[in-house]
């Protein structure tokens, strides 16, 4: 049987050190969303639909989108809206040309949804806190790149990093954001950026 980073006994390479780091991080966003969506009778790729829509521009609020942004099918996201729907959580507007097509947004139960489940990771971001300040922005510094880098090789789908953005420029070490018009520090780097347009 091959080596695989999963095996404690290969664990002493540090990238297999952090792979597994990253996977246990993982389990730790799974088991406090899973909380939450057990207490609202809902499951986690609905309680994600719903942060994501109260957060994001309406032109990513449709079916074809969402599936990108969560990599799943688009079936899959339309059970999700079906019954997001049904439990009037969301408002579907057909105003689109194409009559099979549609975006959704937040009914005002929905928003009250979203205010008792985003803050689910609130207790990763304060084991953060705890951390001292250059350290996370050294963690974070390999982070943006990794994500960066794991979109680059298409297994990120969906990204809105400044890297990948076309307002985004770099001379030497120094970021620079070409809409801003000023430099930027690595920590000003965003993952998911409103203003976000993609490099042609």
């Amino acid at each position: 049987m091959k080596k695989s980073i999963f095996d404690p006994e290969e664990q002493f390479n540090l990238s297999s050190k952090i792979v597994a780091g990253l996977e246990r991080v993982s389990q730790a966003f799974k088991v406090l969303l899973w909380e939450k969506a057990k207490q609202l009778g809902l499951s986690p790729i609905q309680i994600q639909i719903l942060i994501f829509v109260a957060y994001h521009k309406d032109e990513f609020n449709n079916v074809s989108f969402l599936a990108r942004e969560f990599n799943v099918t688009k079936p899959t996201i339309s059970d999700a809206i079906r019954v997001l729907d049904q439990k009037g959580l969301i408002l579907k507007d057909h105003s689109s040309s194409d009559s099979r097509s549609y975006s959704i947004f937040l009914s005002d139960r929905g928003k009250e949804i979203v205010g008792e489940t985003d803050d689910f990771a609130n207790p990763v971001a304060s084991q953060l806190n705890e951390i001292p300040i250059e350290d996370r922005e050294n963690m974070f510094k390999v982070l943006s790149k990794l994500i960066f880098e794991l979109n680059q090789k298409g297994i990120l789908t969906v990204q809105r990093t400044c890297f990948a953005c076309k307002f985004y420029a770099k001379n030497g070490p120094q970021h620079y954001c070409n809409l801003l018009e000023k430099e930027l520090k690595h920590s000003d780097i965003r993952l998911d950026c409103i203003e976000f347009e993609e490099k042609s």
